[in-house]
This record gives structure tokens, sequence and C-alpha cells, in this order.
């Protein structure tokens, strides 16, 4: 156990990846536990989309999307990604939201089950799952006349029937952290007939995934979606991505098919202007209107200050200082807030634990959280009663927990999260 903050200042000196923190313009006096909110903003940011705008679109104008080559952003973005989550180049791309992508490949798992298992009529999930995807995955079922099935994480296994088409989670529960175990998960659902669909958008960036599952085809994913500004750094609704294991998009191009939202640049030759919808090649079919070129240039910055911890051992490297994070966290707040009614909600196991720390207080939740944030300590609440510190390991120092769990112990021992000021929540929490 470490007893003093000199303790966590000689771990960030011998720390192998601080270096990574002056990746990133990190504000002063700020201590920043939001990265699975919104990952902060690369130094190199600022500077590539002055670029983007003054030099590219400023002087090259329209010609930009060939000189600067901006037509292949979604695909160079994409494999990189591709890189975190152990997919292959070309597999993966960068559009559109979460939530828009995962319509699309939620569609065609459902569309691929059905046609191999007509009775197959559920879609199933995790109750606490993150709410745009029940959202969507509600909305195809009643268009479809299907079931959406919700269970609670240990359930899953035991509702994978013969009557599951699909099932849809997410890697890291974004309330409690608590991480599925992909590969058994896959081998499972695949056992029962099952396709399966993960959202990694509190995973991507911030611990290894490894969709393909080494090249195991039972326990591979078939479909996968995620943020690009959470742990990926790309900024405020900066694209998210999407991708298919290769024998799916194999048969598409078997059989000539598309996705739901058949966009002109998902076209197999969009510069024909062609009347007629002709799929694009393998992932490209999922590619659907315009890129957002600014957007994607700084989700390019973001996605590089995680690939920069490739020469230090990369996202190995970063999940056991997550871990150690976390760990220290917990064991601190078990120490220093005991008897403050504070639950911890995130998994002590650390095998089943994401990068993030989340506790339940049941009188206050929303507004201790207001009160860290009035001192500078940024986290966020989770309705009905979350505090949530994400762990980011690329720019979180040892000492920036010590620190983060000392204003948490006077917030809640001063009671000073009972002023009025801090009982009315913001509009974004």
């Amino acid at each position: 156990m470490l007893t003093t903050r000199q303790d966590c200042q000689r771990l960030d000196d011998e720390d192998p990846l601080a270096a990574l923190r002056e990746l990133f313009a990190m504000p002063a006096g700020v201590l920043y536990f939001d990265g699975n909110s919104l990952g902060a903003q690369p130094a190199a940011t600022s500077a590539r989309v002055q670029q983007v705008v003054a030099s590219e679109w400023g002087q090259e104008l329209v010609r930009g999307w060939n000189t600067a080559d901006w037509i292949d952003l979604p695909q160079r973005v994409g494999d990189k990604i591709a890189r975190l989550v152990g997919a292959g180049a070309g597999e993966l791309v960068a559009v559109d939201s979460t939530s828009v992508n995962l319509f699309k490949v939620l569609s065609v798992a459902l569309n691929f089950a059905r046609t191999d298992a007509p009775g197959r009529n559920v879609i199933l999930s995790e109750r606490h799952n993150f709410p745009t995807d029940l959202y969507i995955a509600e909305s195809l079922a009643r268009e479809r006349g299907l079931v959406l099935q919700l269970v609670d994480s240990g359930e899953i296994r035991a509702h994978l029937t013969d009557r599951v088409a699909v099932l849809m989670l997410t890697h890291v529960n974004y309330r409690d952290g608590r991480m599925h175990a992909m590969a058994e998960i896959n081998r499972v659902a695949h056992a029962a007939g099952a396709l399966v669909v993960w959202d990694l958008a509190h995973s991507a960036g911030a611990l290894p995934v490894d969709l393909k599952a080494g090249g195991l085809s039972d326990e591979a994913a078939d479909f996968a979606v995620g943020c690009g500004y959470k742990y990926l750094n790309g900024g405020p609704g900066a694209p998210a991505f999407v991708w298919a294991h290769p024998e799916h998009t194999a048969r598409m191009d078997a059989q000539q098919l598309g996705q739901p939202l058949s966009g002109w640049l998902g076209h197999a030759a969009p510069f024909e202007f062609a009347p007629a919808y002709r799929p694009g090649v393998g992932i490209a079919r999922f590619i659907c209107g315009t890129p957002p070129i600014i957007s994607l240039a700084a989700l390019e910055c973001g996605v590089d200050t995680v690939l920069a911890a490739e020469p230090l051992g990369g996202l190995p490297a970063l999940r056991r200082k997550s871990l150690a994070l976390s760990e220290l966290f917990i064991l601190l707040a078990d120490a220093r807030c005991h008897g403050r009614g504070l639950v911890l909600r995130t998994p002590r196991d650390p095998r089943l634990r994401g990068s993030q720390v989340s506790f339940a207080h049941e009188d206050g939740a929303g507004a201790i959280m207001q009160a860290l944030v009035a001192r500078n300590v940024i986290g966020d609440f989770r309705a009905p009663d979350v505090l949530r510190f994400g762990i980011t390991p690329p720019y979180m120092r040892y000492t920036d927990v010590w620190d983060a769990v000392e204003h948490l112990r006077q917030v809640l021992d001063s009671g000073e999260w009972r002023a009025d000021r801090f009982s009315r929540l913001k509009a974004v929490t």
C-alpha cells in the first residue's frame, strides 16, 4: 500500500510511459478523470486543424479532395484504429457516429442471422448497456417485428438459446466499468448459432482488444463499432468507426449486399454518379455520406497519441499502468473515504475491470461530482447515483490519483457538496 504522496511521485518518476503526457495540451491545475467521456486534446491537434482549414481548404479549395487526399481519410484513420483493436488493414473505417454505425451493422447481422435461421427473432443485450445501443436495437426490433430481450450481465450465457439472432454488447460497461470476456462470449454465442456485435466505445485505445481472436474463428467477433472521442482523443463529436469480420464482408461482396444506409460514398464508384446503388467492396460499403474532413484530421491526431505508446510497450503497457492507477484509486478511497457513503461499483478483480473507477453514493452523487469539478477534479456523474473516474494512462499520473482522492475525502468530510449551488445539475453531467 502506498502511504504517502512521495510514494506516488516516485512511481511517476519511474513511469516508462511518462513522456506520453507531453503529447497532450493539459490545462494547468486540472486533475482530469473524464477521458472515458471526452479525451484530452492532443498537443498536435490545434496546428493540424489549422493546417486543414487555412492551407488545405483555404488554398486548395475543392482540389483538397485529391491534393490533400481527403477522400481516403476514413480508410487511413481506420487502418490506424485497426491496429488498436486487432483488425487488419482495409477492414475498418472511421465514419459517422457510433449510433449510426450500430444501426448499419446490427441491420446486416440480423439479415445474416435470420436468413440462415428464419426462426431466430431475438436481439439479446445487457439491461445496463449504453442507452443509445438499446434505443437503436429497440427501433430495429420494432420495425422488423423482433424481440429485444434485456438481461443482467451474469445471465447472458443462460439466455443464448436457439431464438437469439444477435447478441449485442458493450465490451466495457459505461456505468460500472465491468469488462466482458470477449473471446469467451463470442465462442458461447457462436455455439448457440448467434452473431455478436460489440461496442468498443469504452475499450478502444484504453486496453488490448483482439476482434479476430488471433485467427480463431469461433472466438472472433462478427461486427464492431466504437467511439472516436473517448480514449482515442479525437475531440468532441469525433467520427466513430465500424468493423466487420472479413468473412462477412466477403459474403456481402459475393452476394452484392449493401447496408441499409446506402449513401453515395459507399457506392463502388461514387463519381460515376449512377442512378442505381452498387455497394463498394469490403468495409468501404459501410461508408455513407461525405466524411467530415476537419474532424477526421483531429481524430487522426488523437489516434496517433495512442499509437505513440507502441515503442514503449503499446496497449499492454498502457493496460498495466491503467490497472495500477485504478487499483491505487480503489485502495486510497478504501482507506481515506471509508464510512462516507461511497460504494465501489467497479469490479475489484482486475481481470473484470476496464479503465475507470465508479462509486455509488445514494445521497448525492451528482452534487459530490459538481463539488469536485469546482475544485478542478473533473470526473462525471451518471444517473441515478454513480460517480465515474476515467483512467487514461497516456496522460494520467499516480500523483493525480493521490490528489483526486484527497479532494474527494475533503468534499465528503466537509459536506460542501450539500451547498445549494451543487444541487442543481447542469445540462451535461
